[in-house]
């Protein structure tokens, strides 16, 4: 293996770990700068070895540049062993940031909503309070990584997504489907998405600028200053709306800073964020309550090194706080709380090759610490804490608990087969101090260069979060006998590549204990049905997913202005074991039986793209809507019913002009203006108009 090399000659990067000696790999590298190396493992954590490739500017004049570079040998981890793209034992999916720049979205969140696997559950426009799921699981279920580092809530799953990060930051986005706890421990019960950042090798400054429907206005800066021995990206993001229904205006902003240095020996990366968000919560909670209102800081901060020789180690630390102020009624104390958590984690993980593959060893310890008026055990007074910003108002509860885990794993790879087995032992201080262990293993089978076949089985668990437990108001009731949930989950696929070409067909079968959802029974009725209880259940998911994607470029013209078309639906199916009845779910139940999604990719003319999406998708379950009567005496009565969800189509489309040093673009959202609930009682809203300006200025 060669040793990396940077070397900034003006044109676009390609990166290689070998060369591959087929006969036009000299032409592909013709007019490119070729970065020759291993790219670090915090850089790429895992990707589909169908969908990864190198995406290559478009130089006027020269259609060819048009074209994709296949990168055949690029070392990914799809589980804690480094291994080449093509060899790795388990697919993920992958967003790329030409997908990304060009699709009609305005967050993270959004993107996601490209995944026919992933569910996403939004409550507001541009991010605001999103519940994100994997294949009928929960937003408790996954855990959400930062550059590899999990910065997942033990508070709430509600409050995962809230991301310092814009999507000007992101490089690619990996989805890993299905129970991975052995990789990333224990919230890694349905699956993980890792948000990998951009690595600018060029200094520069860029500006933009956006505003639209509803009086929704953004504008960012980023900055890129790198020396010989340093790399540094600094950026920052506001937005705000009047919100496209009542009562759902926010304020958004987020900065974030990344560094790193590469030396001899050693590579060390280093990353800050924050982000902060002040939001009309319409009815995010609660049909009964249109006026709720909500407010979250986030900081966040990590450090991570990679060192070189025959064995490798990878050490992390990282701490995250979280802040969080809901009011019930927006700008009074019913149903107020405050919430402060802070979480802090250590990792290290040691690999090594040797004659019979390659192995690796690790451990984590996570300590997850929650202040809060509402949830963890009462303090004694002379213990109350003060609430930062607030006069005479105290944190009155507590809880802590620590997460330790060790791994072990070995990877053998041979010319046609890969097979990955591993076990994580956890223990946790909230349960009884004993380890549990978690196997798993994956099989990747390659008769051909074009075919994959793939089978895995896993075990994860994961624990209660903080709001799970302790949570009360007048909607809701925690439940402190919980018990974590357990599954076993199995997944057999194929996978295809060649010539423009990219299928995928996948199964799974998850086998779940413990269950954690909130649901209302039929006996609420006494209250008027306002309640749900937090409670565990035995429930199954089953399912499979299906994509395709044609390339025009690559399979028939590299000047064809049809550039590329997908087609990704997955059906899921879901089976409890208790004939208990249930009047309501907020979320386990309430999961998507079918989610089609297509899009196409085109240049109009010149520098000139369009990306069309289409997104349909039918959700099992209904919600509880509350009707309001007057009486006589003034006062108000709700009558409650059930309402199930109706299946929804989504049009969007964007238009974006590409030049070197300058980008615009306009986009509209849900076309046809149809107004949907992803949520109980948060009604969307209709057609959305967005148009903006990025400026980029070298240094």
């Amino acid at each position: 293996m060669m040793k990396k090399q940077n070397i900034r000659l003006g044109h676009p990067t390609v990166t290689f770990t070998r060369f591959c000696r087929k006969n036009y790999a000299i032409f592909a590298s013709l007019h490119k700068e070729i970065r020759i190396g291993v790219l670090a493992v915090s850089t790429l954590l895992f990707a589909n070895p169908e969908s990864v490739f190198a995406q290559v500017e478009r130089h006027e004049g020269d259609v060819k540049d048009d074209r994709q570079v296949e990168l055949d040998d690029v070392e990914v981890t799809a589980s804690r062993v480094p291994l080449a793209l093509n060899q790795a034992a388990r697919t993920v999916k992958l967003i790329t940031s030409e997908q990304i720049q060009a699709a009609p979205v305005n967050s993270v969140n959004d993107i996601l909503k490209l995944a026919a696997g992933v569910d996403v559950r939004q409550r507001g426009g541009y991010g605001i309070q999103t519940d994100i799921s994997i294949n009928g699981g929960t937003h408790d279920q996954i855990v959400i990584l930062l550059n590899g580092v999990n910065i997942s809530s033990p508070h709430t799953g509600h409050l995962a997504a809230d991301l310092p990060v814009s999507i000007d930051d992101i490089d690619h986005i990996e989805i890993l489907e299905g129970a991975a706890s052995r990789v990333y421990g224990t919230s890694a019960f349905s699956g993980a998405i890792n948000i990998v950042t951009k690595h600018n090798d060029d200094n520069q400054i860029s500006l933009g600028a956006k505003g639209g429907s509803y009086g929704t206005f953004g504008a960012d800066a980023a900055a890129v200053l790198n020396t010989t021995s340093f790399s540094n990206r600094l950026s920052a993001t506001f937005n705000r709306s009047d919100g496209g229904v009542a009562n759902s205006d926010f304020e958004k902003f987020n900065a974030f800073y990344q560094g790193g240095t590469d030396q001899s020996g050693v590579s060390v990366d280093w990353q800050l964020g924050m982000s902060g968000m002040n939001y009309g919560a319409n009815t995010f909670y609660s049909g009964r309550f249109p006026n709720q209102y909500e407010s979250n800081r986030r900081y966040m901060a990590s450090v991570g090194a990679h060192s070189k020789g025959k064995v490798t180690l990878h050490p992390t630390i990282y701490f995250n706080r979280a802040l969080d102020h809901y009011q019930l009624i927006r700008g009074t104390q019913t149903g107020e709380n405050f919430h402060l958590t802070d979480v802090y984690g250590a990792s290290l993980n040691a690999s090594t090759n040797w004659a019979l593959g390659t192995s690796v060893v690790g451990a984590e310890i996570r300590n997850e610490g929650i202040l809060s008026t509402s949830l963890g055990r009462p303090l004694e007074p002379s213990e109350y804490v003060d609430i930062p910003g607030q006069s005479e108002r105290f944190y009155t509860r507590r809880d802590n608990r620590t997460n330790i885990c060790y791994f072990l794993e070995h990877d053998v790879v041979l010319n046609q087969l890969t097979i990955s087995a591993g076990l994580m032992a956890n223990m946790n201080t909230a349960l009884d101090y004993r380890y549990r262990l978690y196997p798993g293993v994956d099989v990747s089978y390659r008769p051909n260069d074009h075919l994959r076949l793939y089978a895995s089985w896993n075990q994860a668990q994961r624990m209660p979060t903080f709001t799970d437990l302790y949570y009360k108001s007048p909607t809701q009731e925690g439940n402190i006998g919980l018990k974590p949930e357990k599954t076993d989950e199995f997944n057999v696929g194929m996978a295809y590549h060649h010539k423009g070409i990219r299928g995928e067909l996948r199964t799974f079968y998850r086998k779940q204990k413990n269950m954690i959802d909130w649901v209302m029974w039929p006996s609420d009725s006494t209250n008027n049905y306002t309640t749900f209880h937090a409670a565990n259940f035995k429930a199954d998911n089953m399912g499979f997913s299906v994509n395709g994607t044609l390339d025009f470029r690559e399979l028939i013209n590299p000047a064809l202005p049809l550039h590329q078309f997908t087609a990704s639906y997955t059906y899921i199916h879901q089976k409890r074991h208790d004939n208990e009845k249930i009047y309501a779910s907020s979320y386990a139940l309430d999961y998507l039986r079918h989610k089609l999604v297509l899009t196409l990719s085109s240049r109009i003319v010149s520098k000139l793209n369009a990306m069309l999406s289409y997104r349909w998708q039918q959700r099992m379950g209904s919600f509880v809507q509350y009707t309001p009567t007057t009486a006589e005496d003034g006062s108000v009565a709700y009558a409650a019913a059930t309402r199930p969800y109706q299946p929804y189509g989504q049009l969007d489309l964007k238009l974006t002009w590409n030049d070197s040093r300058y980008k615009l673009f306009v986009e509209a959202n849900n076309l046809t203006s149809y107004r949907y609930y992803d949520i109980g009682n948060v009604r969307q809203p209709g057609f959305w108009f967005m148009a903006g300006a990025k400026f980029i200025i070298g240094l």
